[in-house]
């Protein structure tokens, strides 16, 4: 499906102009980049307002607003336990655990605590576990807005990766996170604009002029067992549902992309502030792109996948739409540029530094476009956008989320401890995942195990590795 041919001018102009003003933003950032620290988190100095704002739209991008309301569309809530609702939930763990703890110990990486806690090779295994799980989560990014761009102007998917992650790089080279902040703070307020236009045209049309009523017809054209968001009847598929809201709820607490934001604002209260704030917004908004993709069963019954940007071409007059459509692309731009500068600043700070004598904010952007380059080889590889989002996510928590809460509330004593861990989940998850395996020994099911997730089940796998260095009665628990 193309767009109106007549209206094709209209939306390549907006999109042109839109584009320019996030680099005409990128410029004025850059200005104000003259130090590393400036570069990775903005010299500590973002209030709540930006703070929560760039948090959100880091998170707000194509898992939320495609990837999600398609899924939902077949699979019905059950597929909302990834995002929106586990990642909403993530940043709100986030700002209960983490944020106050983390944000005093004035860290530029993730990594450096890592090292600081457990020594440089936990530094080095850590950021070796990171950075490559960034990749799936920037190429879910190039495939949705490539497809976006497919659907309306009939650009080839390869033409669309490659325009996709030049645009996305581009200004996030200039300055960094502060580029990343004020491009941030517009983007985010034409997403929830646009969202909340979508949603009210679709449910008026719905009800005759009665928001209410529209409602009501949606629910009642989705089918029952949709309607259903934790699964009970059937014990593989709840724990699916398990799997994925840990997933999304715990994967991204240990996430470079989370901890600068949080290192970047001026405060412990406000790092606190902006995770909370961002995600009751994210909860609140993501719902809307979920119950989108159950209204097609009501609206379009024959659409299969696009579904925001084939209900914002049939429902909304052309300019609304072309609006919408640029909303889009604020969503899939917010998050490609914050997820490529979070991988490059572990790269210029934690990695090569050890093995090259540049300057590191030149190698921050050298670092940029190495992240880009590699996230757009995966793109081309091949996978759905969902896939690659889910995969991006399970490698955080099955490495590093086990030694993060522990060197947070407790003294470690033995970095062993640490390591193990580490590499123990990781490499557990690795080799399932290598050999195509969804559940935990699914190739010995006599365990009686099979239908346990992989990534809960490596987790646990990490867990055990680090109690075996450091069992629980030798423990010394500390306030955070």
């Amino acid at each position: 499906m193309e767009i109106n041919p007549s209206l094709t001018w209209l939306l390549g102009a907006t999109i042109v102009t839109y584009v320019a003003a996030m680099y005409v933003l990128g410029y004025y950032a850059q200005r104000r980049v003259t130090s590393n620290e400036e570069f990775i988190v903005a010299g500590r100095r973002l209030p709540l307002s930006l703070a929560w704002m760039t948090l959100l739209a880091t998170w707000f991008g194509a898992g939320t607003m495609l990837a999600a309301a398609d899924e939902v569309r077949h699979e019905g809530l059950p597929a909302a336990a990834l995002d929106p609702l586990g990642a909403g939930c993530c940043l709100l763990l986030a700002g209960l655990l983490v944020a106050k703890p983390m944000w005093q110990m004035k860290l530029l990486t993730l990594p450096d605590f890592y090292r600081r806690k457990y020594g440089v090779a936990a530094e080095m295994i850590s950021s070796l576990i990171m950075v490559p799980s960034y990749f799936g989560w920037i190429a879910a990014q190039f495939v949705a807005l490539a497809g976006v761009l497919n659907l309306f102007f009939g650009l080839d998917m390869q033409t669309g990766l490659v325009l996709t992650a030049l645009v996305g790089t581009g200004y996030t080279l200039m300055g960094g996170m502060w580029s990343v902040t004020l491009t941030d703070a517009v983007q985010i307020i034409l997403i929830l604009a646009g969202l909340i236009v979508l949603a009210v045209v679709i449910l008026l049309g719905l009800g005759d002029g009665h928001v209410g009523l529209g409602v009501e017809r949606l629910v009642s054209h989705v089918p029952e067992e949709k309607l259903v968001l934790i699964p009970r009847d059937d014990l593989v598929a709840f724990w699916q549902w398990a799997g994925l809201f840990a997933v999304g709820a715990l994967g991204n607490i240990p996430g470079q992309d989370l901890m600068q934001r949080i290192f970047a604002s001026r405060s412990a209260r406000v790092a606190q502030g902006a995770c909370y704030i961002a995600g009751l917004v994210y909860l609140a908004f993501g719902m809307i792109p979920v119950g989108l993709g159950l209204a097609t069963h009501a609206l379009m019954p024959e659409a299969e996948t696009a579904i925001l940007p084939t209900l914002a071409s049939a429902f909304l007059s052309p300019p609304v739409a072309v609006i919408f459509i640029v909303t889009l692309l604020s969503a899939v731009l917010s998050t490609i540029d914050s997820a490529i500068l979070a991988p490059a600043s572990v790269l210029s700070q934690n990695v090569f530094p050890k093995i090259s004598r540049v300057p590191k904010l030149k190698l921050n952007r050298l670092s940029v476009l190495l992240v880009a380059a590699c996230s757009l080889a995966m793109a081309f590889a091949g996978e759905s956008a969902y896939s690659l989002l889910e995969g991006a996510y399970e490698m955080s928590l099955v490495g590093l989320f086990v030694p993060l809460m522990f060197g947070l509330y407790t003294e470690p004593r033995r970095p062993a401890a640490a390591l193990a861990s580490m590499l123990v989940g990781t490499s557990v998850w690795l080799a399932h995942y290598a050999l195509g395996y969804d559940y935990f020994l699914e190739f010995w099911p006599e365990v009686g195990v099979y239908c346990l997730p992989v990534s809960l089940s490596a987790t646990a796998c990490g867990l055990l590795a680090y109690l075996l260095f450091e069992p629980p009665w030798r423990l010394q628990w500390r306030r955070a």
